[in-house]
């Protein structure tokens, strides 16, 4: 009897063999080194922003009072210059 979540080893050789016969044995050394990279980067990435969190954390305990977030690009509303006003009228 199985557990339901559980993979037994033949599961493991189907799912290998699957793998093999969708990316081919040549491709497949290539896309683990890239997915191997690309955990490294999110991993020093997430180190850095929790860094970064801890520092912004000091700073405002030493000024006594929380610094203002820092919007980013998607909050950031661009407005334009006052003079100018849309008109209502066509071009003829």
């Amino acid at each position: 009897m199985t557990k339901l979540g559980g993979l037994q080893p033949w599961h493991w050789v189907i799912v290998i063999a699957v793998f093999v016969l969708l990316f081919g044995a040549k491709k497949l050394p290539d896309a683990a080194r890239s997915l191997g990279k690309s955990m490294r980067i999110f991993k020093s990435e997430i180190k850095e922003m929790q860094a970064d969190s801890k520092s912004d954390t000091r700073e405002s305990d030493a000024a006594g009072r929380a610094a203002p977030p820092t919007p980013i690009a998607s909050e950031r509303v661009e407005t334009a210059p006052e003079t100018e006003q849309p008109s209502d009228k066509r071009p003829a």
